[in-house]
C-alpha cells in the first residue's frame, strides 16, 4: 500500500492507496487558512483511482472551506465516503447535508467485555450482560459490520410489523478487534437461563414459545422485503441431491419445489437461547435469520438443535443449551404439538415433514462443511441420508398448511 504524508499548518494529510481507492487521513483541523493548500495536496493524489475514503478518526474540525474540497471531489468521483467520524464532525456533516451526499459512518466507541456475564451464545456471536441496563452481542467475525447493520434493519422490519424484538441502539468496537451490537435490556433474561435456574418451567416456556411463534408467523411482510427460505432450500438441493439415491433426490426436489411461497414471516433460528423476557414481555433476538416462507421451515430449523443433532451426538443438548436431552426433546415436541393443535395436519404429519427438511439441512451442512468438524462429516452424512430414505416414503408433500 503506497503511503505519503503532507505537513500543513494545523493539519497533517496522510495518503494511502488501497487498490483503486485513495484513503485520506487528515489529522488536526481543516480551516479557511489551510483549506487551499490542503486541496492542492489532495488534487495531486487524485489519479488512477475510482473511490475516495476520508478516514476522519483524527480530524478535529472541518470548516465550510474544507467541505467544499469534499464537494469538488464528489463531482469527479461517485464513490466518496467518510469513516470513523467523531460526534462533533458528524454533526457538521449532518447539519450541512453532506451526510446525504456521501456515505458518512460515525466512529465506534470501544468497550471491554472482560469479566461480563455471558447470558447467551450462538454460531454468530456471544451475548454479554454489559451493565445493569444493557447487553452486548459480540460477533465472532471481525468483518461483521455489514452483518450487524443488516440484522438491525431486519429487526426494525419485524418491529414495525408488530413482532416483539430487541433493536440495537448502538454499534461498538470490542477489545480484540471485534464488533458488537448494544441493546437496552433492563432485567432481561433468556428462556434458556430461566429454564436452567428453575425460574420458568418447561410448560411455561412452551406456552410462551407457541404464542410468540404464532405472532411472528401471522405477519405477512411485503414481497421481497425479507429473504425467502424457500429460495434457500431450492438452491441447496444441488448439493444435497448427489448424496442420496436418484429416485429419492427426485422426490425431495419435487416436494421442495411444491412448497408454497406463502410469505409468512419466520425467525429462522427459533430456540430458547434466542428469546428473552423483559418485564414480562417476550422479545426475539438474533434477527439475522429473519425470513419468509411456509412455517414448516421454522419447525425443521427447531428440530435440529432440540432433537436432530442430539440423535447424532447425545451430549449435544447439554453442550448447546445446558439442559438435559429430556427437556430439550420436550421443548420441541410439546411446542410443535401445541402449535398445530387446531390446524389441518396431525402432529405426526408435521413431524415427518419437519424431520425431512431438518435432515436435508444436515446433509447440506455436511456438503459444505458447516457447523461441524471435518471428522464428523462422514458419520453425519450417513446418518442424515439413512433418515431421509426412511422418511421420504411417508409423505408426498412438505407444506404445513397453516391457517390464521
Amino acid at each position: 500500500m503506497d503511503e505519503k504524508t503532507i505537513e500543513l499548518e494545523k493539519v497533517t494529510l496522510n495518503f494511502k492507496r488501497d487498490g483503486d481507492t485513495l484513503i485520506i487521513q487528515p489529522v488536526g483541523r481543516i480551516e479557511s487558512a489551510n483549506a487551499a493548500k490542503a486541496e492542492a495536496a489532495v488534487q495531486e493524489e487524485l489519479h488512477d483511482i475510482n473511490a475516495v475514503q476520508l478516514d476522519c478518526e483524527k480530524l478535529e474540525y472541518i470548516s465550510s472551506a474544507g467541505l467544499r474540497i469534499i464537494l469538488r471531489i464528489k463531482k469527479t468521483y461517485d464513490k466518496v465516503s467518510a469513516v470513523n467520524v467523531s460526534n462533533e464532525v458528524y454533526e457538521i456533516f449532518e447539519v450541512t447535508g453532506f451526510s446525504e451526499m456521501i456515505d458518512v459512518q460515525k466512529a465506534f466507541r470501544t468497550i471491554s467485555v472482560e469479566g461480563c456475564e455471558v447470558i447467551g451464545s450462538g454460531a454468530n456471536g456471544i451475548v454479554y450482560r454489559y451493565d445493569e441496563d444493557t447487553i452486548v452481542k459480540v460477533f465472532r467475525n471481525p468483518d461483521a459490520l455489514d452483518e450487524i447493520k443488516r440484522e438491525r434493519e431486519l429487526a426494525r422490519t419485524a418491529f414495525v410489523l408488530g413482532v416483539p424484538t430487541a433493536i440495537s441502539y448502538d454499534i461498538v468496537k470490542v477489545e480484540g478487534n471485534l464488533y458488537g451490537s448494544v441493546f437496552e435490556m433492563l432485567n432481561a433474561d433468556t428462556f434458556q437461563h430461566l429454564l436452567i435456574t428453575g425460574q420458568k418451567s418447561v410448560e411455561e416456556v412452551v406456552s410462551m414459545s407457541v404464542d410468540l411463534l404464532k405472532t411472528v408467523h401471522s405477519r405477512l411482510p411485503k414481497p421481497g422485503v425479507l429473504p425467502s427460505r424457500l429460495d434457500v432450500a431450492r438452491k441447496r438441493l444441488a448439493l444435497i441431491s448427489p448424496l442420496i439415491p436418484a429416485d429419492a433426490a427426485e422426490k425431495l426436489t419435487s416436494m421442495v419445489n411444491a412448497i408454497p411461497e406463502n410469505g409468512h414471516m419466520m425467525h429462522g433460528d427459533f430456540h430458547v437461547k434466542n428469546v428473552m423476557i423483559q418485564d414480562g414481555e417476550c422479545l426475539l433476538i438474533d434477527m439475522d435469520t429473519l425470513c419468509t416462507g411456509d412455517p414448516i421451515f421454522e419447525f425443521a430449523g427447531m428440530y435440529l438443535p432440540y432433537v436432530g443433532f442430539g440423535e447424532i451426538d447425545p451430549d449435544d443438548p447439554v453442550k448447546f443449551f445446558g439442559i438435559s436431552t429430556e427437556v430439550s426433546h420436550r421443548l420441541f415436541y410439546e411446542t410443535t404439538e401445541a402449535y398445530f393443535k387446531d390446524q389441518e395436519l396431525t402432529f405426526e404429519q408435521i413431524l415427518v415433514r419437519a424431520r425431512i427438511l431438518g435432515y436435508s439441512r444436515i446433509l447440506y451442512y455436511c456438503a459444505v462443511g458447516k457447523h461441524m468438524k471435518p471428522e464428523q462429516i462422514p458419520d453425519r452424512t450417513e446418518y442424515a441420508r439413512a433418515k431421509l430414505l426412511e422418511l421420504l416414503p411417508q409423505t408426498d408433500e412438505l407444506s404445513a398448511h397453516i391457517t390464521y
